[in-house]
């Protein structure tokens, strides 16, 4: 899409962004682990853009204009929406550590305590049928 001035080559970036950048990527899908556990990943997103551009005098008295813009973003994860049992708590990534590899060491635990309570509920019903 081209645009004939500095103001429309910014409105085209800014909408870009806005096509990129939306609450799902900052709320993610909600993930259901079992019936009474759902984990909803929470995410930073930091975004910058720019555009320019300049008229031109040429020969013909036609004016001329030439122009560019552009954006960065970068999306982090930053913690996790635990809803369990009716309950909402949020497990922090630390920003100290490398969010990916946070984010890969709490795995295991996770499923470790998925694990524990899905047994748990099993356990009760069983118990319970009985």
């Amino acid at each position: 899409m081209s645009e004939k001035n500095a103001s429309g080559i910014l409105s085209v970036t800014i909408e870009k962004v806005r096509q990129l950048v939306d609450v799902s990527t900052i709320v993610g899908e909600p993930m259901k682990l079992s019936e009474d556990i759902t984990v909803i990943p929470v995410s930073k997103v930091t975004y910058g853009f720019a555009a320019g551009g300049s008229d031109f005098p040429s020969k013909n008295g036609k004016e001329l204009f030439g122009g560019a813009g552009g954006a960065g973003i970068t999306i982090n994860p930053v913690a996790f929406l635990v809803l369990k049992d009716g309950e909402v708590t949020l497990k922090h990534i630390t920003a100290n550590d490398n969010a990916a590899e946070r984010l890969v060491n709490m795995v295991p635990d996770v499923i470790d305590k998925v694990s524990g309570t899905v047994s748990k509920l099993k356990n009760d019903k069983s118990a319970a049928a009985k």
